[in-house]
């Protein structure tokens, strides 16, 4: 690679880490490549399609002209692998904030688990969490909610393609998503546990594909491209 394939533009497959805003990935990224590379002040970098700090996975970061690129990889459907857990939520519909609002699972069956997830197959009413980064009047949802002010959220379409590869370990539940792009697993999780009647949160989200691309690609350009976030990116 040279200062002029970068400018020029590519595609690099990150595997975000837990706790890492995608802001810090690229940030740490651009910082790497503006240094080994002698690039330029104002390089231009992005990413396609935001992961919350408490999410793993598929990050595509675009440079130099590919920046173009990026409103067409974030209109692709998205794939994620989920963990939920039952009969417990939180504020945050993750496990950012601590859990609350405890109700008897016992009575939950497997088969009704699996009749409740065929429900939200197809196109849906979602409401966004009010901690995502959804600006309301200028300001940050989460920055309102942190703030403790009352935060409505307007409800969207998205999209469901499917739900497969269920287990069922009571209390947490895992599948695989296939979505829409602006679909919010936090808010599926959320919306699941209400239909169950016992309430739910997400323990685990993490992103294997974004269209073509997926997270096997990513981990050998990990290898090859020597970008390690364990390696102090």
């Amino acid at each position: 690679m040279t200062n002029q394939d970068f400018l020029d533009g590519q595609i690099i497959l990150l595997d975000k880490p837990l706790d890492w805003t995608s802001f810090q990935a690229v940030n740490k990224l651009k910082y790497k490549l503006k240094n080994e590379f002698n690039l330029p002040k104002k390089f231009k970098i992005g990413h396609a399609g935001t992961l919350d700090p408490r999410a793993t996975g598929l990050l595509i970061v675009c440079t130099g002209k590919f920046t173009k690129k990026i409103p067409e990889i974030q209109d692709a459907p998205k794939e994620y692998l989920t963990e939920i857990k039952i009969g417990v939520q939180t504020e945050s519909y993750d496990t950012e904030k601590p859990e609350i609002l405890y109700r008897d699972f016992s009575h939950i069956s497997e088969d009704f688990i699996k009749e409740t997830l065929e429900k939200f197959l197809g196109e849906i009413d979602q409401k966004p969490p009010v901690f995502s980064a959804i600006k309301i009047d200028g300001n940050r949802a989460y920055d309102l909610a942190r703030k403790g002010q009352e935060v409505e959220m307007k409800s969207r379409k998205t999209t469901i393609h499917y739900l497969n590869n269920i287990e069922i370990d009571l209390p947490f539940v895992r599948f695989t998503v296939g979505c829409s792009k602006g679909t919010y697993i936090r808010s599926l999780a959320h919306d699941i546990g209400q239909e169950l009647g016992v309430g739910a949160y997400l323990t685990n989200l993490r992103r294997t594909k974004i269209g073509d691309y997926s997270i096997e690609n990513a981990s050998a350009q990990y290898l090859e491209n020597n970008f390690r976030f364990s390696d102090g990116l």
